[in-house]
């Protein structure tokens, strides 16, 4: 009997520990929701150039194949190859892009299922301090997640400033806030030293402007946002 019961204490302490593993702390948990949430709308993005070749991130904003990056991250591609979250790579072609100040340009694909979408959020609403994640594909990392904050709000250039590690090959990508919201497309990195690695001085586009961009593009059906529909204006 004394054995039996010995036998069962040892059980249940080994059948806990998977348990206590997943014990969490808020922060943790917040970061984990939101990157298993919008991780599948995020892709890779590989553009052969004349000279060279690109490399940035981009969020699927409409699940038939419509997908948001930056424009300079295809700016003079030759072809550009859209890989999935999945490994599934597919030729992209350009539905608009618009110039370096605005930085935004819409590919299409032609998956053969419906692809995952980010969430749109609302970047009038952004606040200094506010927690921040980003999800980018740094230096052909895909999938790579980071945290940070919200340092500063650049009004005179439009800019969401952040010290959550943006790096070559995240541009495209999203800022999300901690209900895993797109609040910005990142775009660039403070580099003073040409060292072209994050300092902590990173920049985003605010989403507002990805979504006049995106009415302004005329598809032809509505894009889901977390809220509310966002309609394409014809």
């Amino acid at each position: 009997m004394v054995k039996k019961i010995i036998l069962f204490c040892t059980l249940a302490l080994f059948m806990a520990v998977p348990a206590l593993a997943q014990n969490f702390e808020p922060d943790e948990l917040i970061n984990i929701s939101v990157y298993e949430k919008i991780n599948p709308a995020i892709v890779s993005i590989d553009a052969n150039l004349d000279d060279g070749f690109s490399a940035g991130t981009g969020c699927v904003v409409r699940g038939d194949g419509i997908i948001l990056t930056g424009s300079h991250v295809i700016e003079g591609a030759k072809n550009i190859e859209v890989t999935t979250y999945d490994g599934k790579v597919y030729k992209a072609s350009i539905l608009a892009k618009m110039g370096k100040n605005k930085d935004l340009a819409l590919l299409k694909i032609e998956p053969k299922q419906k692809l995952r979408t980010i969430s749109f959020g609302d970047s009038e609403q952004v606040k200094v301090g506010q927690k921040v994640l980003a999800i980018g594909n740094p230096f052909g990392f895909a999938g790579t997640l980071t945290s940070g904050i919200v340092s500063r709000i650049d009004y005179a250039k439009g800019r969401i400033q952040t010290d959550a590690a943006i790096n070559p090959g995240c541009s495209g990508g999203p800022l999300l806030n901690s209900q895993g919201e797109v609040i910005g497309i990142s775009q660039s990195i403070y580099n003073p030293d040409n060292n072209i690695s994050n300092i902590g001085i990173g920049f985003a586009i605010p989403v507002n402007e990805a979504k006049k961009f995106i009415a302004s593009a005329k598809l032809d059906e509505t894009i889901l946002t977390s809220k509310k529909r966002f309609a394409l204006k014809e």
